[in-house]
């Protein structure tokens, strides 16, 4: 198919590139290549295509290598990842069998023993033990700082470390939904020497609501098991950037074995015509759950990007940074653990699930289950506080959400209200 001329929109790219309908019996849907190896025209192409494999040779202008073993490379794997660069202005992709593998594989591809790493805090629980046990024990150190601290803290603590060799952060951090600043963190590493890589975890807001690398960074993961995915029914992660940063990563990924599966892949094309078009409706029940929180006086604080309450710096960012809030928030209810948890096991709609950015809503307890291996200290200064409720919004009816939540909430303020009588009776006896 011949694209047109002038440029296209990203989703126009997400529903065209990387797939000729013609070189597959005219199939308007790329078919699943389900197989494990492939059959060379040649010996010269079969060693042809080990010298690009191993990086023994570089690729010649135009030349695409051939294929091998779908370890890799496959198919249904290329299609998605030159459609997935769309939304990001990526150079290259390569997909991984989850989030942490594109996360792993990004550290044990950039960084070597006797190297550091900055990052804003806190982040994803798999990226935290990551950081804080694995990459010590490959002489690896972690350094955290504060989400949405201002660059010169920033500034400040690299000055400090040796062999920076990598920044990371999330879009939001999770679960708080503080911001970081992506086009900061990018000009400070380009006040270093040697620069740093700036790596960005975008799962919350991205693609659709946020571009980290058209903001500075080098780097950009995601897990695709979330809103890429959409659906629940795969584990998948991506790394973006450009060529020469993504290039090594596939290296890696081969070796390490967390290549994706081709119907994996399939799936994420699938999903990706309609990404835009859920991540939006999603934005806006979100934007509608949040007002709902906020007016209820049984809940404290509503953390979800570019509401005033998340403080004027917050809101300044969010507007420079963000065309969209996401759909995925935490909030905290009047008590602690026994309140929270009465809300999550009486609501009806949500799924008590952790995970996010699925057609379906879910609600968690980030204290005792994501964010379970912290220790409490950690999770105190994060404001990873035991009251607070992480939920993603999903397809259903806003309506019924809105419902769902203050149905769980009147069961809450129920509980507790027979706490109080039953308290009130033992004093009089």
């Amino acid at each position: 198919m011949t694209p047109p001329r002038r440029p296209m929109h990203p989703q126009t790219q997400m529903l065209m590139a990387g797939y000729d309908p013609q070189l597959s019996e005219g199939s308007v849907v790329p078919p699943l290549f389900r197989t494990s190896t492939f059959v060379f025209r040649s010996a010269a192409d079969g060693k042809r295509a080990f010298q690009l494999a191993y990086g023994l040779d570089e690729a010649a202008p135009g030349e695409i290598p051939a294929l091998i073993y779908t370890r890799v490379n496959n198919p249904n794997v290329n299609i998605v990842e030159d459609r997935i660069v769309a939304w990001d202005g990526a150079e290259a992709a390569a997909l991984f069998s989850s989030g942490m593998g594109a996360i792993a594989c990004a550290c044990f591809t950039h960084l070597r023993p006797g190297d550091s790493l900055l990052f804003a805090d806190p982040v994803y629980g798999g990226t935290e033990y990551l950081f804080r046990h694995s990459l010590p024990e490959f002489g690896i150190q972690a350094v955290p700082y504060p989400a949405g601290s201002k660059i010169e803290v920033v500034r400040e603590m690299a000055a400090g470390m040796k062999n920076l060799k990598m920044i990371y952060m999330e879009t939001c951090a999770n679960p708080s939904s503080v911001l970081n600043d992506i086009a900061a963190a990018a000009q400070l590493a380009a006040e270093l020497d040697p620069r740093p890589l700036v790596v960005v975890d975008n799962t919350y807001l991205g693609p659709v609501f946020c571009q980290p690398i058209r903001l500075g960074a080098d780097i950009v993961v995601y897990s695709a098991t979330k809103f890429i995915g959409g659906h629940s029914d795969l584990i998948a992660g991506f790394a973006l950037g450009r060529r020469s940063v993504v290039t090594p990563m596939l290296g890696t990924r081969t070796i390490f074995g967390a290549c994706p599966d081709p119907e994996t892949a399939w799936l994420i094309c699938r999903s990706l015509g309609t990404l835009r078009l859920r991540m939006e409706k999603q934005a806006e029940s979100a934007a509608r759950v949040a007002r709902f929180l906020q007016s209820d006086p049984r809940v404290k604080d509503v953390l979800f990007p570019g509401l005033d309450c998340m403080g004027t710096d917050q809101v300044e960012l969010y507007q420079r940074q963000c065309s969209g809030p996401g759909s995925v928030m935490s909030f905290t209810v009047e008590g602690g653990e026994r309140e929270a948890f009465a809300v999550l096991d009486n609501l009806r709609v949500f799924h008590l699930a952790v995970s996010l950015g699925g057609i379906e809503s879910l609600a968690e307890h980030p204290y005792t289950m994501t964010h379970a291996e912290l220790d409490a200290e950690i999770k105190e200064r994060v404001g990873i506080s035991p009251a607070l409720v992480r939920i993603s919004v999903g397809l259903e009816d806003v309506d019924d959400l809105v419902a769902d939540l203050r149905q769980a909430l009147d069961a809450m303020e129920r509980m507790v209200a027979r706490d109080r009588s039953e308290e009130l009776a033992s004093y009089s006896i």
